[in-house]
């Protein structure tokens, strides 16, 4: 669904009463050991939208890391944005000239 079907559907669920799923673009920063030098914290950036607040895309991922890749977690840092919110506008004061 892109990102105008969401919205569209989103005004239509909240006029309708009905809850939709809290979808979230969701990053995880994950510090993981590598395996030849366990000493040594490498980063791995990992993004994809997945429902809050329980994150099972996340839970999947980190999983499959624990079950198949070698290199030992560390930890694991989560921000997530709201797909959907309010408009966020403003009114810029100023002129700005271009030659």
């Amino acid at each position: 669904m892109d990102l105008a079907g969401l919205e569209s559907f989103t005004r239509l669920a909240r006029h309708s009463g009905t809850i939709i799923p809290d979808w979230r673009l969701t990053t995880a920063e994950i510090l993981y050991h590598l395996p030849d030098h366990p000493a040594v914290l490498q980063t791995f950036i990992w993004q994809k939208h997945d429902l809050a607040p329980r994150f099972p895309e996340l839970t999947r991922f980190l999983d499959f890391w624990r079950r198949e890749i070698e290199g030992p977690l560390h930890s694991v840092r989560v921000a997530s944005a709201a797909l959907t919110r309010p408009a966020e506008l403003r009114y810029a004061n100023g002129q700005f000239i271009l030659n």
